[in-house]
């Protein structure tokens, strides 16, 4: 059964840093192009950033540019996003999921893990 579990979530200070962890089980990440979305209250859903499946291209939102990065470890099963300066509006839960392919829009996604909940809060 296919399974993404994220985690790494947590409660920082503006400016601070989080690392991202996913866990991937029953596939083969290898075939996947994977990404990362988040979901704040009232707000839409946002593509964050996607890296290809064979770590061919990366894609960030305008919003993270610069800021985060995402990478993945094929071999391990795991994907990451490094998420540096940190600011209010980063607030959301944060899912792992896959995509058919990693482009610019980041998205849409096929299926996705439970989040983990990213506080940016002073």
């Amino acid at each position: 059964q296919e399974q993404l579990v994220e985690s790494g979530g947590g409660l920082v200070q503006p400016g601070g840093s989080l690392r991202l962890s996913c866990d991937a089980s029953g596939f083969i990440l290898d075939y996947y192009a994977i990404g990362w979305f988040r979901q704040a209250p009232e707000k839409e859903r946002e593509g964050v950033s996607c890296i290809g499946s064979r770590y061919d291209g990366t894609y960030y939102a305008d919003s993270v540019k610069g800021r985060f990065t995402i990478s993945r470890d094929n071999r391990r099963k795991k994907v990451y996003l490094q998420m540096n300066s940190l600011k209010p509006e980063d607030t959301a839960v944060y899912y792992c999921a896959t995509l058919v392919v990693c482009n610019s829009n980041i998205g849409p996604f096929n299926s996705w893990g439970q989040g983990t909940q990213v506080t940016v809060s002073s």
